[in-house]
């Protein structure tokens, strides 16, 4: 009875040992967690990709602007 309940508890041990032995988990975490962010800002890359040289053209203008009133401050 006690050779069996020594077998039993080095299963157990043996048992507990393999589920602690997680050393690839974490990497695999960082990896998926990665690459959700690398697709979300591919995503969002492609989305306001439209919107960017309508933008810098704006802001080119305004600069222009701003730089000519700094020339000619009294409009004239």
């Amino acid at each position: 009875m006690i050779e069996m309940k020594l077998r039993m508890a080095r299963m157990l041990a043996r048992v507990l040992a393999r589920v602690r032995e997680k050393k690839g988990q974490n990497t695999v975490e960082y990896l998926l967690l990665l690459s959700v962010i690398v697709a979300g800002a591919l995503i969002v890359g492609v989305a306001i990709k439209k919107y960017l040289p309508n933008l810098f053209n704006q802001i080119s203008q305004s600069i222009s602007g701003a730089a000519g009133n700094l020339a000619n401050p009294n409009g004239g």
